[in-house]
């Protein structure tokens, strides 16, 4: 008989700027995100923590993390983050500062039953994401060290998604992260953004999710860059004791038209 699960919604892709009012194609990022966390503050039971997986910022000012960290700081809510290949240099020179709580900048953490291993796929002025050497070594290191059910998340999916242009930008080395992934059977959930929508497919022991952008979204299945109709949203996932999970994607309602014939960003 399960327990109460641990409750995680994973935020991705918040593309925030130094001005609340600057827009991605039509869409203020900062409203949008403001809508998203509106929806998880009215959640009942509330998130046991927050995992945002990339793509922070999209001009990459000190002014955007600071916007990010005064949204999202007055939830409460433990808050851990992963850089985007949006991130390469705020992750130099600003994002150290998303250490003050209820932001950690720690990339290795248990809560309740599970452990969580944050891996950082941003490649110096890339797109597409790669995971270094150290990365890898350090991946094997902690599964060899604990059995725990385990969450693994990164910025770049490391599985195609079906649609061309973003397999073009995914993880390149991803057969190294997925063979250590095969090889623990304790990884049961593989998250990731960068998609700009959702993805969710079981390869063996691990489920690998992907997430809505806290803005924008991709249409699927997709030749080229294409913008849907479905308004921002964010993942919320329960994890159980036993190593189980149910997941779900929530959208909020109140969003402005997108430009829906831009062919990039």
């Amino acid at each position: 008989m399960k327990t109460s699960p641990l409750v995680v919604a994973q935020l991705s892709d918040t593309h925030l700027f130094a001005d609340r009012n600057q827009t991605l194609l039509g869409l203020s990022t900062a409203r949008s995100l403001e809508g998203v966390l509106q929806q998880i503050k009215q959640l009942q039971p509330q998130p046991d923590l927050l995992l945002l997986t990339g793509d922070l910022s999209q001009d990459e000012t000190p002014t955007s993390y600071e916007r990010l960290r005064k949204l999202v700081a007055p939830l409460g809510l433990p808050t851990y983050w992963l850089a985007g290949n949006h991130d390469q240099l705020a992750l130099v020179q600003w994002i150290p500062d998303l250490a003050i709580a209820p932001f950690s900048a720690d990339k290795q953490f248990f809560q309740g039953d599970w452990n969580f291993l944050l891996l950082n796929s941003a490649a110096l002025n890339c797109v597409h994401g790669e995971l270094s050497n150290e990365s890898i070594d350090w991946l094997e290191t902690q599964l060899e060290a604990n059995p725990h059910p385990t969450l693994i998340a990164l910025h770049h999916p490391p599985l195609p998604i079906a649609s061309e242009w973003m397999d073009n930008i995914n993880l390149k080395n991803a057969a190294a992260l997925i063979d250590a992934i095969d090889r623990h059977p304790q990884v049961k959930v593989v998250l990731f953004g960068h998609i700009h929508q959702e993805f969710d497919q079981q390869r063996r022991n691990a489920r690998y999710l992907g997430a809505p952008s806290t803005c924008v979204q991709f249409k699927p299945r997709s030749r080229d860059f294409t913008v849907d109709e479905l308004k921002p949203g964010f993942r919320l996932l329960s994890l159980y004791p036993d190593g189980s999970i149910a997941t779900q994607v929530q959208r909020i309602q109140d969003c402005p038209p997108l430009d829906l014939t831009a062919t990039g960003y």
